[in-house]
């Protein structure tokens, strides 16, 4: 989808793309497949902010995804492309031979009124699924499972791909869109191809009130904070960067402080990402 251009009224104007829908179908979503979507504002069950900067934006309906792609070994006709307000990607809504419809991810090269197959037998083209045991050496991947069953967890934003490497055992290893190499049990499913929408990062926001349509408050930096207001690397006399290692507003260092907590997985990892 190419992307278009605004004619320069107002400085925000001047530098604001947006992608065309040219080959989307329907406006409004398959009726049985959306769910009301309330917004937390950052907050967490107990009403604590959790993830700040979040609130406001524009009203959403969330689309059920079938990231599982469960309806093994049935044909599935790519009816549309439609856009999705809570993902990056695109997405296709499919009609199964029995008359049920589900939603998945469009990948790149998906079209109306092909078809699709998840399962054992099925071709490696965009939209097929199968297991990584069936999936041949090279192929490049989305929408992978960790933990066999639970539906897919891993690339699934617009552009992103993961490509198989190799297979030892009851293990696959895949090099994933970071360059991290991570070995996955062999019995869990992904989808061929590549993530759709792939001029998305190409995309200029232009303004800030166009990042408060999608949700994201305005965020200040700590070093311009007063030193009153709990920011470790607030106040000083002039500009001033802090005179320390860059931190938290709870004081715990950023850039390259390493956070990861789970141990269990790491056996798993092959090759870190950095």
């Amino acid at each position: 989808m190419p992307i278009k251009q605004y004619k320069p009224t107002s400085a925000g104007r001047r530098a604001m793309t947006a992608i065309t829908g040219e080959n989307l179908t329907k406006k409004a979503p398959e009726k049985s497949l959306v769910l009301p979507l309330k917004g937390t504002g950052g907050r967490n069950m107990h009403g604590r902010i959790t993830s700040r900067h979040r609130g406001a934006g524009h009203k959403r309906q969330y689309r059920l995804i079938d990231f599982g792609r469960d309806k093994a070994g049935m044909t599935a006709k790519v009816v549309s492309l439609e856009y999705d307000p809570n993902r990056t990607s695109r997405i296709a809504l499919l009609q199964y031979l029995d008359g049920e419809k589900k939603y998945i991810l469009a990948p790149d090269g998906l079209q109306i009124g092909d078809r699709v197959l998840a399962g054992q037998g099925a071709d490696v083209k965009p939209g097929h699924a199968m297991k990584l045991k069936d999936i041949p050496m090279g192929s490049m991947i989305h929408n992978i499972e960790i933990r066999p069953g639970k539906g897919g967890q891993l690339v699934r934003s617009a552009g992103a791909t993961a490509q198989l490497m190799a297979r030892e055992g009851d293990y696959a290893t895949i090099k994933l869109p970071s360059g991290e190499m991570r070995k996955i049990h062999v019995e869990c499913m992904a989808s061929i191809g590549q993530v759709g929408n792939l001029e998305h990062f190409n995309v200029s926001i232009g303004k800030a009130g166009r990042m408060r349509w999608m949700g994201e408050r305005p965020q200040s930096r700590g070093v311009v904070t007063r030193p009153g207001d709990g920011h470790p690397m607030g106040g000083g006399e002039g500009k001033s960067s802090g005179g320390r290692h860059p931190t938290t507003p709870w004081g715990k260092p950023t850039k390259g402080y390493k956070t990861r907590q789970n141990k269990l997985t790491d056996k798993y990892i092959v090759k870190r990402r950095k």
